[in-house]
């Protein structure tokens, strides 16, 4: 039941992001998707660990999405801290994914290649649908190579987050299927 609650938990709040990123109200989505990710970490069956994996996917994700926009190729509405930085409810949004690396998505697990093909489709899939929403806008370079440069992305990110998970646990713990 508590994958079934991540994964709805995950849904409202990239949905109340988007939301709040298209009409420049940003501030308590993200505070409220924070404060999932703290209730998150303190529930974990290892703190430490799952907050270590969560910082590394936000650190990932925040030099991806901010490197893509610098080149042209995605912008951001509620660019907050800087228009030259991803904004601060991508970050929540990216804790948040790691947040289903031990839950909803914890199927994955082991299955390096179809959470590759997984997140090249679905990641590119919810940039698009979040630019459609109002959340931000394909830039100067075009949507075809923002959604080429998404897909490679995410088609790392995901089994990056498992790799990530595996070493942290160590080989003698055995994470949950």
């Amino acid at each position: 039941m508590a994958k079934f609650w991540n994964f709805v938990i995950f849904q409202l709040g990239w949905f109340a992001c988007i939301i709040g990123a298209a009409k420049q109200e940003v501030l308590w989505p993200a505070l409220g998707t924070l404060a999932y990710i703290a209730w998150h970490i303190w529930r974990s069956p290892q703190p430490i660990l799952e907050l270590r994996l969560i910082i590394k996917a936000v650190l990932f994700g925040v030099s991806a999405d901010s490197l893509i926009a610098y080149f042209g190729f995605l912008r951001f509405e509620d660019a907050w801290p800087s228009a030259n930085l991803s904004p601060l409810w991508m970050w929540a949004l990216w804790a948040l994914v790691a947040s289903t690396i031990n839950s909803s998505l914890s199927w994955l697990r082991g299955r390096p290649i179809l959470g590759a093909i997984l997140g090249g489709i679905a990641g590119p899939m919810s940039y698009e649908a979040g630019i459609r929403m109002g959340a931000g806008a394909w830039g100067i370079h075009g949507q075809i190579g923002g959604l080429v440069l998404l897909s490679l992305v995410w088609a790392v990110a995901i089994p990056l987050f498992f790799y990530w998970d595996r070493i942290a646990a160590g080989p003698s713990l055995a994470k949950n299927q």
